[in-house]
């Protein structure tokens, strides 16, 4: 199997831990980075894995979804009265579990769909690892 790595950096955008029982109940936010690892066993015609400059659907998808955004776990008490007191403040993206671990998951099953679909199955995702600043990160792995 060959790999690849292609990381998307300083993307700002805030979550709430809203069953945590410290300071990360609060909306905060954090310059978050993706790093998505890309496996095959037959490269492209150029000898790639995937050809990074075909990507722009990704760096379109994180803009549109998460970039400026505020994360919301599903099962948030307050996510819809958040988001509905200040509809033109939020720009609200919904996951099950948006702490790190939650993401890389989400972005996984995500990312990995849209890859598999763009290159008939030659090429997935077996890694994605998030960070939260420069000081924290989870990944999860493909099974």
């Amino acid at each position: 199997m060959l790999t690849c790595k292609k990381t998307y950096t300083d993307i700002p955008f805030a979550h709430r831990q809203h069953s945590h029982d410290g300071h990360c109940a609060f909306i905060h936010g954090h310059n978050w980075s993706i790093s998505l690892t890309f496996a095959c066993t037959e490269t492209d015609e150029n000898g790639f894995v995937i050809d990074f400059g075909k990507l722009e659907f990704i760096k379109s998808w994180i803009s549109v979804h998460l970039d400026h955004a505020c994360v919301f776990n599903t099962d948030d008490p307050q996510r819809e009265a958040l988001v509905n007191a200040a509809e033109s403040c939020w720009k609200p993206y919904v996951v099950d579990n948006c702490s790190c671990e939650g993401l890389a998951q989400h972005l996984f099953e995500l990312f990995n769909a849209m890859i598999q679909e763009r290159t008939d199955k030659r090429v997935s995702i077996v890694e994605v690892e998030i960070r939260e600043d420069s000081k924290n990160s989870a990944s999860y792995l493909a099974e």
